[in-house]
Parts: C-alpha cells; sequence; structure tokens
C-alpha cells in the first residue's frame, strides 16, 4: 500500500482514479490504477473492490484543490439507456491506441446522486478528473453509468464530445425481458426510475406487466438523454443505435472513432471489429456471447411475450402524446 497522494501527483496522470465520493463527509476514494487497470476493468465501481486494490480515502477540498488551474477537460463520454452495449463499444475503442477507457466510477454516480442545489461546485472538478491520461497524444473515454444522463451537461464543457446510445423500444423491451438479472434489476429501479421522469413524461403509466416495466425504463432513460441532448447544443452528439451498430460493426466503430477523434486506420478497426471481444460478453469477458445470440434472445422474448410487448408499445405511444421528450424519443428510434 502507498501513502495518499499529494496534489501535485493527484493533478499528474489517471494514477489515482477518483472512484467515489461521499459528499457528506467530505471525502473522496482515490484508487491506484494503470493503463491495463483501466483496460480491463468492467466496471469501477464497488465491484472492483472484491479484488485487492491500493485505495486511499483523502480529504475533497484536496481533490479540489488538486484540479486547479488550467488542466485538460477534452474527455470523451459515451451516455446511454442501459443494455444497449455501452460496455462493448468502450472496449472496442479501448483496444484503440491512445485511448483511455474509464467505465462507469461511482464517482460520477455519487455526484448524480446529490441534491441538485449542492453539485455544482463540484461539476468543472468531475470533469477535469475524467480527462486525465497517462499521455499528452492520449485521450480518456468515459463510459458512464445510465442515470448519469442526468447531469451530462455540466460533465461535458461546450465544444466537446459525447455519444449518446440506444435501441428501438421494441427491442429494448424484449432484450430486458430476455434476461434475469436484467428483470431484477428492472423491478429494483421501478419506483426511482418513474420519479427521474416525472417532469418529462406527463401523466402515470401502468407498471403491471415486466414489459411496462420495461417500457417505463426505456421512457426514463431516453427522455433523460433527449432532456441533455436538449441542453447540450452547443456540444458535438453522435446518436448510435446498438442494433444497427450490430448490424455493420466496423461502419459503427469508425464513425465513433472519427467523432471522438479517435487515430486509427481501417486496418486497426477491422482486426478490432473482427476480433474476439465480439463474441465475448462484455460485462464479463469469460462468458460467451454474441449479435446472433442477441438476436435469436430477442425473437424469443418477442414471440414468448407478443401481446405484452404491443400493450407497452401502445402506452408508451398514448404517453408520448402529450410529451415532447417522449415524442422525440420515439421519433428518433423510428428514423
Amino acid at each position: 500500500m502507498s501513502s495518499a497522494p499529494t496534489p501535485e501527483e493527484i493533478a499528474r496522470d489517471a494514477s489515482w482514479l477518483a472512484q467515489a465520493l461521499d459528499p457528506a463527509a467530505g471525502l473522496v476514494r482515490l484508487i491506484a490504477m494503470d493503463r491495463e487497470s483501466y483496460r480491463a476493468a468492467s466496471f469501477l465501481d464497488d465491484r472492483m473492490l472484491q479484488q485487492p486494490v491500493d485505495a486511499q480515502v483523502v480529504p475533497w477540498p484536496q481533490v479540489q484543490a488538486a484540479m486547479n488551474g488550467e488542466l485538460r477537460t477534452d474527455a470523451r463520454w459515451i451516455f446511454h439507456i442501459g443494455h444497449v452495449g455501452s460496455t462493448l463499444l468502450s472496449r472496442l475503442l479501448g483496444e484503440i491506441p491512445g485511448v483511455l477507457p474509464i467505465r462507469e466510477p461511482r464517482f460520477l454516480r455519487d455526484l448524480a446522486a446529490m441534491p441538485e442545489d449542492l453539485r455544482h461546485p463540484y461539476f468543472e472538478p468531475a470533469s477535469k478528473l475524467m480527462s486525465r491520461n497517462f499521455a499528452d497524444d492520449e485521450l480518456a473515454c468515459v463510459k458512464a453509468t445510465s442515470f448519469v444522463s442526468e447531469i451530462a451537461p455540466e460533465l461535458v464543457p461546450p465544444g466537446k464530445r459525447a455519444l449518446f446510445m440506444y435501441a428501438t423500444p421494441g427491442n429494448y423491451i424484449a432484450s430486458i425481458l430476455a434476461g434475469e438479472n436484467s428483470m431484477k434489476e428492472l423491478r429494483m429501479l421501478a419506483a426511482v426510475r418513474a420519479g427521474r421522469m416525472a417532469e418529462r413524461v406527463s401523466g402515470p403509466m401502468a407498471q403491471g406487466t415486466n414489459a411496462q416495466l420495461a417500457a417505463v425504463a426505456w421512457a426514463c432513460e431516453m427522455t433523460s438523454l433527449e432532456s441533455a441532448a436538449e441542453r447540450m447544443a452547443d456540444r458535438m452528439i453522435e446518436w448510435l443505435d446498438f442494433d444497427r451498430m450490430l448490424a455493420d460493426v466496423l461502419e459503427a466503430l469508425a464513425g465513433a472513432a472519427d467523432h471522438f477523434g479517435f487515430a486509427a486506420d481501417e486496418a486497426q478497426l477491422t482486426e478490432i471489429a473482427t476480433g474476439p471481444l465480439m463474441t465475448r460478453y462484455s460485462k464479463a469477458t469469460e462468458y460467451e456471447y454474441s449479435p446472433a445470440l442477441r438476436r435469436d434472445l430477442i425473437a424469443e422474448a418477442e414471440a414468448r411475450h407478443r401481446s405484452a410487448i404491443e400493450t407497452a408499445l401502445a402506452m408508451l405511444r398514448r404517453a408520448a402524446e402529450k410529451s415532447p421528450l417522449l415524442a422525440r424519443a420515439i421519433a428518433r428510434s423510428e428514423s
């Protein structure tokens, strides 16, 4: 175990991940990392603590002081609605030389969970913390947890770049119904999501079936992205449909790399897009998974739950009649 880093060491590079924030106690947990640690980690939340790590808890004012001055704020950002391949895309982009992937640090979740009136002093330091890297020609690519989309406009400075990932409501609902773990998460987050979208979606939406719960989840997360995009007109934003990505991974990867300004030639991108990452489950690469398996699971869920899915989609369309953000999200998914 090392000693707590100095402000100079925190500011120097990405060697100390700002992993968690406790604003009530005024503390930040820093974890020692190197390039390979970032590249290998599916999540930088508390699951990483299941393995031995070098962690140091330091006062927030010390970290805030380290982020004063003219530091980089040029991280690239991936925001998403959950279960739409954001981890896969992050892994693919992380294979490009000069890209430092940063996946779901708990720090951003803690910041998003803070009372809105207390967040502001943390945003500028957060953008700088997430933009640190290990070389002048290296760029950080941050993949946030889905509900961090609520604060995307505050994390991405004007003129900077972000990618928003989604799926059509039908494919999203079917993919959720096809997964046991995703169903558990769906029920666990139902009340929170209903509260988050209360100001964006008019009128109640039924949550009596699992398909309706999944539809509400889609509505919550998509209107969060649409609201963020509305407030980020002076940022460079691209949208990516996961299933369209899987239909032509090379084209989607090349488009994302170009949008983010990552230097990679066609041969490199082809090797990445046809490599082993496309046959593994991106959140746990020890398990096999593939675009074909996803298509099969969605088709099976659509056949098994057809009536419930159609009812849930009709519910979304009705709600969209009085909810402009939801109407915009549905129109985007149909374009």
